[in-house]
This record gives C-alpha cells, structure tokens and sequence, in this order.
C-alpha cells in the first residue's frame, strides 16, 4: 500500500459518511476547502497516524512549524509526503 493509499483509507475514516463515494481523494485536494476536514478532524488523523506509524509521525509538531494559513491551504500531497518521508522506506519509494 502506498502512502496515498494510506492516507485515503484514513481521511475516508475520519470524514465518514461527509466523503462523497464517488470522489477520489487526491494529492491535489485541499484537506479543509475539498475536503471539509476541520481543526478536530486534523487532530484525529494526527492521532492515527501516530498509532500507525509511530512517534516519528508527528503531525501536531509539523503543523507546529506551518504558518496558519498554510495549514488551511494544506493538501493531501503535503500529508502524504509528510508521512513518507518520516516513516517506512518502502513508503518514501511509493508516494
């Protein structure tokens, strides 16, 4: 499973039933505006990505260091690369 694929499976988790069946997340999506993620929404996917990855993964301190409006313009592609670069090597390969 490539990164994209994991973070699909976990956006399709926490947005639940707000995920359009017929839509295809992708990297060029933006995780508020397309998506709907809000504040709340960010802390679970941090959360699950610690337990699926490890303290590595932190997305609390990633967006630490993002501007505000970074952080409400930030796509799926930045997530993904987030995540592939600080875990698993077969990861990083399969963005």
């Amino acid at each position: 499973m490539t990164a994209l694929d994991e973070i699909r499976t976990i956006l399709t988790t926490v947005l639940g039933d707000y995920v359009l069946d017929d839509v295809e997340i992708t990297r060029d999506m933006s995780l508020t505006e397309d998506l709907g993620l809000e504040s709340i929404d960010l802390v679970t996917v941090g959360a699950m990505l610690t337990e699926r990855y490890g303290s590595q993964v932190n997305l609390a301190a990633f967006l630490a260091e993002m501007d505000i409006d970074d952080v409400i313009a930030m796509k799926v592609g930045t997530l993904v690369d987030f995540v592939a670069d600080r875990s698993a090597p077969s990861l990083a390969t399969e963005r």
